[in-house]
């Protein structure tokens, strides 16, 4: 089903990155597309490598002075920004929506979840903690703040996963560059340029461009941490060129959900449920459900219900009222889904719905798609489409299902529906994810992975835990002299370094 038409929209006229505390331009800018339209909205700075080199060196000039602010004072700062966002909500939903392409309602998530992360993580800390008070010593474990973070932000919701990483850096004592996706530099480029009169300069500033930038970023000596949300492929670079400075590095990488259904659904209940894990945001969505494996007893009910469903959303221009799913955010990303309608077409496989790009829709618009029971081995199955077309697949025997959803290079996530809560359970307990849900789905407390998707924690105090080194200072009794200190390997819920007095 296809939207009404979109009322006009006026964007600002110009969008400058921020370095230093000062806005600033570059010679060389790239273009800003509406995926709803195709058409050019803006133009944006692409920086150059002394532009980064002169925001590195004002983070770090400014990091001495912020990491000693006290933590009640930098909390104040991170709400005050939530509150700058919110009252300029109704600007940053038309911008997001005009550059992204997402809905009213997506955006309006995406805008005010931003503002609760902001109030959220302002209300964090990571306190001392005592290992050990005796009369012969007493060890404290200390988080210190790194220094200069890098926030690579991608683009499918790019003010979000900007502020997963801003937050949580100014909380714990950092300053931060963030570098947001060439696709969608502009709400995250009018955020920083906001905020500004609420920080000290150097604190927090942008800088756009292309893969350059970020290459550059990675590997920059002044940087010691690299925030980065994006594709596996990507993330594997990233780790790469850290490794030449030995920098930290959090990555949240790809996905390919399984979501298993089981015999005992009521068909008519789950679809919509089924639907949205599959398709928010269009599908553009690392943690979207992207293998649906439903029992052999339910198959046909089940496909089509969803059926039926999806015939009833609304697809179209995200500032149009009445749309409920967006276009794809950009060209090459089109192109990569487009392939999996060739691959799927090439291979005789059934199209429950959907099946065909239209090449004159007005912008990058993808249709809903399902497949019916394609092969385990197809590329469907077995890779990460990031968009709108879901493969439905077949199972009877229980370890045949967990073996089939495990076998994925990645591990995100996972879902399990049904009405017999030990069946979903002792399912869900065998899945190799990060998070797995039981009659849910896309609940966040906090967001991990496995293997390819990276072993990330997502979530309040655990991103202080990575914005910040864990450090043992020589607290001692009076009678006692300072002890040195032993260097162990990185533990498993801080992924630093720690140092325990002997």
């Amino acid at each position: 089903m296809l939207s009404t038409e979109a009322p006009s929209l006026v964007l600002p006229a110009e969008f400058p990155m921020t370095i230093g505390g000062r806005t600033v331009t570059a010679q060389a800018t790239a273009p800003v597309y509406n995926p709803a339209t195709t058409e050019m909205i803006a133009e944006v700075p692409v920086a150059t490598s002394d532009q980064l080199d002169e925001a590195v060196a004002a983070a770090q000039s400014a990091f001495t002075g912020w990491s000693a602010t006290p933590l009640a004072e930098r909390q104040a700062i991170v709400a005050a920004i939530g509150d700058r966002l919110e009252a300029h909500a109704e600007e940053f939903l038309a911008l997001l929506t005009a550059e992204q392409g997402k809905p009213r309602a997506m955006a309006e998530w995406e805008i005010y979840g931003s503002v609760a992360w902001f109030r959220e993580i302002a209300k964090q800390s990571l306190p001392d903690e005592v290992l050990e008070d005796t009369a012969e010593r007493r060890v404290i474990s200390r988080h210190t703040p790194l220094g200069v973070v890098g926030a690579i932000v991608p683009w499918n919701f790019p003010i979000l996963l900007a502020v997963w990483k801003i937050a949580p850096a100014l909380v714990a004592g950092n300053t931060i560059i963030v570098k947001p996706s060439p696709f969608t530099p502009l709400c995250d480029l009018k955020l920083v340029e906001l905020v500004q009169d609420l920080l000290p300069a150097g604190v927090l500033s942008a800088v756009s461009g292309d893969d350059e930038l970020g290459k550059w970023m990675t590997a920059h000596p002044g940087i010691a941490k690299i925030a980065f949300t994006g594709s596996t492929e990507t993330g594997k670079h990233v780790m790469r060129s850290a490794a030449g400075t030995l920098k930290r590095v959090t990555l949240e990488l790809g996905g390919n959900d399984p979501a298993i259904i089981l015999p005992d659904v009521d068909p008519a209940k789950v679809a919509p449920q089924i639907f949205w894990a599959a398709f928010q945001n269009n599908a553009q969505f690392c943690n979207a459900a992207k293998r649906i494996y439903i029992h052999d007893d339910v198959y046909e009910a089940v496909r089509d219900e969803l059926v039926a469903y999806a015939r009833t959303v609304v697809v179209g221009d995200g500032a149009a009222a009445n749309t409920q799913l967006g276009p794809i955010q950009n060209l090459p990303q089109l192109q990569k889904v487009q392939e999996y309608f060739d691959d799927c077409t090439a291979n005789g496989y059934t199209f429950a719905l959907g099946g065909r790009i239209d090449p004159n829709a007005g912008g990058w618009f993808v249709p809903v798609t399902l497949v019916d029971n394609p092969p385990e081995n197809s590329r469907l199955v077995a890779e990460e489409p990031f968009g709108p077309i879901l493969p439905l697949l077949r199972w009877t025997e229980e370890s045949d299902v967990i073996a089939r959803a495990n076998n994925t290079v990645w591990g995100l996530g996972a879902t399990v529906w049904g009405e017999d809560l030990e069946a979903i359970e002792r399912i869900g307990r065998q899945l190799e994810a990060g998070t797995v849900w039981l009659n849910e789905v896309h609940q966040y407390s906090p967001l991990s992975g496995l293997r390819r998707t990276q072993a990330v924690r997502h979530r309040c105090r655990e991103l202080l835990a990575r914005a910040r080194r864990i450090h043992q200072p020589p607290d001692h009794h009076a009678e006692q002299g300072p002890r040195f200190g032993l260097v162990r390997p990185p533990g498993p819920e801080n992924l630093s370094n720690r140092k325990v007095q002997l």
